[in-house]
């Protein structure tokens, strides 16, 4: 995943805003509540054009969404004021050249709380990324929450 810094990048390239955030649950959230939400999700981030990923585990919210900037601030703004959301920390954002999730309206995982351990190079928490302030490894944390997504999706 690359971001374009938007206050270096002068050329207007890319109008496609990416945005990664971490949240707690205020309750747990049962397989059905969410099931509701990402029904919901799926329908409102066709008609803004935004695709992402969620996952879910442990009380604890990560989120990857992409779109039209406007609409992927909106769609943070309405999150945030989710009562079901608390602790809301944006662990990366900016401009990106292309989706990385071009045909997701919203994938999801509930990774459950005892899973089995992952092959090497696979991540399967991103517990770590709580307190990260290296955009780096929050990039990579992602690249590898993706596949691992993926390759569970089938």
């Amino acid at each position: 995943m690359t971001l374009i810094d938007p206050l270096n990048d002068a050329s207007g390239a890319s109008d496609l805003y990416s945005l990664i955030y971490m949240s707690t649950a205020t309750s747990p959230a049962m397989p059905e509540d969410l099931e509701a939400l990402l029904v919901q999700s799926r329908a409102n981030n066709v008609d803004e054009d935004i695709t992402g990923m969620l996952l879910y585990r442990r009380g604890r919210f990560l989120q990857f969404l992409e779109g039209p900037e406007t609409a992927v601030r909106a769609l943070l703004d309405r999150i945030r004021a989710d009562p079901r959301h608390t602790g809301i920390r944006v662990l990366l954002d900016g401009y990106s050249p292309e989706r990385q999730l071009p045909d997701w309206t919203m994938g999801y995982e509930r990774i459950s709380a005892e899973p089995t351990p992952p092959p090497p190079g696979f991540r399967d928490t991103f517990d770590d990324l709580e307190n990260a302030d290296d955009t780096q490894a929050a990039i990579r944390a992602l690249r590898e929450l993706t596949l691992w997504f993926r390759v569970r999706a089938g």
